[in-house]
C-alpha cells in the first residue's frame, strides 16, 4: 500500500518509516520539519517527502494514497500550553482537515496517533475504551475533539482508527526528552539523581515507540471490519506504573544513583491506569515485546554512547518548547509556528 506518514521526521515517525518499508510498504511522508536541527542519532530512512504545514495540506497531497497514518502535532503538554489556540489549531483543526480531504480522494484508513492522556485525571481504576474522558491539558482536549470529529466522518467507503498510545519512550533519531521514562534516565546517567518532578504517586502506561509502530501496522493489517471507526488503547496491562516506580526501575538500570524529589514536587492531575486488553483481543498480530526495564537499559546505554549531558536534553537542541521558543527568538519561525524562510535556513 502506498502510506502517507505525517509527522515521519518526528520521535516516533522515524521508528514508524523503517518498519513500513520493512513490511513492503511505498511510504510518503509529510512534515513541516520544525526539529531539523534536534537529531539525536543517525539512521533516519529518506522517503518521498511533502515539507509543509499540516495545515497547508491540500487534495494534490492526498492523490493515489491508500492510508494516512496521522502523528503530526504539537506534541506535548508544554507546547500545547505555550499558545492553547495555536494548539487547537494545529492538531484540532488541521488534523479534521486533513481527514476530509483524504476521505475526498478516496482514502480507505485514515489511522490517528491518539493519546491515553485523553482519560487525564481518572483516577487509580484501569480505564477502557469506553470510559470517560477527563483531560487536562490542550493537548489532550484536543485529542478529545479530534476524536468526536472524526467518528463523523466515518462511513461505507472511510474508516478512521484512533490509537490512544500510552505514555511513549525508547530510543529514536529525534528523541524526546520531556516523556517520563526518558527523562528519568537522562536525569539519573548525567547527574546520579533520578529526579522526580512530582511526588510520584500518579499512575502512568508507558509504551516503546517501536511498539507504538507494531500498532499502526497492525491495525493498517486488519480486516476492515475490526477496526473500523473504533478507538484502541495501545500499551500493555502490565506496564502500568506509579512514577516512582519507574524511578526505582531507573535506580536499578544507571548505576549509583539515587532517587531526588524537585523542590515542591506535589501531586500531578495528570492520573490515569489504562486496559489494553482489546487491542490484543482483536488484533492478535500486535505483538508488544518492550518493557520499563528492557527500555531503561536500552536509554541507558544510547545516553552512554551520546556522552549526554544535562545542558543538551535541558537546553534548546533537544527540549521542545525551548526549540521552538529560540527558533522564534531567532526569527526563523513566526508566533504561528510557520517558517519564515522556506528553506528553514
Amino acid at each position: 500500500m502506498r502510506i502517507l506518514v505525517t509527522g515521519h521526521k518526528g520521535y516516533i515517525g522515524t521508528i514508524l518509516v523503517p518498519m513500513l518499508i520493512a513490511e513492503g510498504h511505498e511510504v510518503v511522508g509529510f512534515d513541516s520539519d520544525l526539529y531539523a536541527r534536534c537529531s539525536f542519532t543517525e539512521g533516519m530512512v529518506e522517503v518521498p517527502e511533502i515539507l509543509k504545514d499540516v495545515r497547508d495540506a491540500e487534495p494534490a497531497d492526498l492523490e493515489g494514497i491508500d492510508a494516512v497514518m496521522h502523528l503530526a502535532g504539537l506534541s506535548n503538554d508544554p507546547l500545547g500550553d505555550l499558545n492553547p489556540a495555536l494548539t487547537y489549531e494545529i492538531n484540532h483543526r488541521a488534523s479534521v482537515s486533513l481527514a476530509e480531504l483524504a476521505k475526498k480522494a478516496g482514502v480507505k484508513r485514515f489511522i490517528f496517533s491518539s493519546s491515553c492522556s485523553n482519560y487525564g485525571a481518572a483516577g487509580d481504576d484501569l480505564i477502557d475504551e469506553g470510559g470517560a474522558f477527563n483531560p487536562v491539558t490542550p493537548y489532550g482536549e484536543s485529542k478529545v475533539a479530534v476524536e468526536r470529529d472524526l467518528a463523523k466522518l466515518a462511513d461505507d467507503r472511510f474508516s478512521p482508527i484512533l490509537l490512544r498510545n500510552a505514555t511513549a519512550y525508547g530510543v529514536s533519531p529525534r528523541l524526546r526528552f520531556d516523556l517520563v521514562l526518558n527523562n528519568l534516565v537522562a536525569w539519573a546517567y548525567t547527574t546520579g539523581k533520578v529526579y522526580l518532578k512530582s511526588d510520584g504517586s500518579p499512575w502512568r502506561p508507558i509504551v516503546h515507540i517501536e511498539d507504538i509502530s507494531r500498532a499502526f501496522i497492525a491495525v493498517l493489517h486488519a480486516p476492515i471490519e475490526l477496526v473500523h471507526n473504533e478507538a484502541f488503547n495501545v500499551g500493555r496491562s502490565d506496564q502500568n506504573f506509579r512514577i516512582r516506580e519507574l524511578a526505582e526501575i531507573v535506580m536499578h538500570t544507571v548505576p549509583g544513583c539515587q532517587v531526588t524529589f524537585a523542590d515542591q514536587a506535589g501531586p500531578d492531575k495528570r492520573n490515569y491506569r489504562v486496559d489494553f486488553s482489546k487491542i490484543q483481543r482483536t488484533i492478535p498480530e500486535f505483538k508488544p515485546v518492550w518493557d520499563a526495564r528492557k527500555g531503561a537499559q536500552e536509554l541507558y546505554e544510547a545516553y552512554k554512547r551520546s556522552d549526554l549531558r544535562v545542558e543538551d536534553f535541558e537546553g534548546s537542541k533537544y527540549k521542545r518548547i525551548d526549540h521552538i521558543k529560540m527558533l522564534i527568538a531567532t526569527g526563523k519561525l513566526d508566533p504561528g509556528l510557520r517558517w519564515r524562510n522556506p528553506t528553514h535556513s
